[in-house]
This record gives structure tokens, C-alpha cells and sequence, in this order.
């Protein structure tokens, strides 16, 4: 089943922070990594134990091939903290994409080896992967 395509409704938020791209957009916003995998982001929040909460973010790395599919995800540490979940929602959701981007950018390289770098985008290697298999 294809995505359905959904006119952006700028009166829902501001488009250029996490939250408000979500009610803009009416869905998660989209990322590609320095590594060439495509991100979602979901805005996540955990009670703590002194009564607060605290919000991170999840990254769905999709599947380059096949369905489209969870490959795995990577998580933020906690970013933000509310006396409520709503509370650290918002603030979360009011964190700027270019930031949201940042961070992940920077989870990335935490978890690749010393000296690597990923700089091919993700058609180029569907591409080659579709050459290796002919």
C-alpha cells in the first residue's frame, strides 16, 4: 500500500521544529544519515524515578531493500526533562530539526569504528548493490 500524500497544514505548528513538523505534516519527519540508511525519529519519554519525565528520541533506520521496513534504530540519550510526560513532550517536540539532525548525525559516529566515514548516499548504494547482483 503506498503512503498517502497529505497537504501540509501550516496552522497545526512550526514546521521547522520536531513536534510541529509531525502536526504540519501528519507523520514522523525523515532523515538521511552520514551513513547512507534512512531515519524516522519518534519523540519518546520515560518516567524517572524522582516523579519527573524524561524524553529522547528513537531513530528507525529503515531497510534499504525490500519492503519497506524497520532495519534497526539507534536511541538519543535523554535530551529533556518535564514535570509531566506532556510537559517533556513539548519540550522535545520543540527542539529544532536541524538539532533533531545533529544528534543523530553524532549517534552515528559514536557507533562506527575509528577512521570511518559514511559519505555515500543511500541510492548510490542501492545502485552498486544492484550491480553486485547481476
Amino acid at each position: 500500500m503506498a503512503g498517502q500524500h497529505r497537504p501540509a497544514d501550516h496552522s497545526k505548528g512550526d514546521a521547522n521544529t520536531i513536534g510541529g513538523y509531525r502536526a504540519v505534516h501528519d507523520r514522523p519527519a525523515t532523515f538521511e544519515g552520514s551513513d547512507g540508511m534512512s531515519y524516522s525519529v519518534e519523540l519518546m519519554v520515560d518516567p524517572s524515578e524522582d516523579e519527573a519525565y524524561d524524553g529522547y528520541l528513537l531513530f528507525v533506520r529503515w531497510a534499504r531493500i525490500g519492503a519497506a521496513s524497520p532495519e534497526g534504530h539507534i536511541e538519543s540519550p535523554y535530551l529533556v526533562r518535564g514535570a509531566s510526560e506532556e510537559e517533556a513532550l513539548a519540550r522535545l517536540g520543540s527542539l529544532p530539526l536541524s538539532a533533531v539532525h545533529e544528534q543523530l548525525e553524532e549517534l552515528i559516529m559514536m557507533g562506527r569504528s575509528p577512521g570511518a566515514r559514511g559519505t555515500r548516499r543511500w541510492f548510490d548504494v542501492m545502485k552498486d548493490e544492484k550491480d553486485e547482483s547481476e
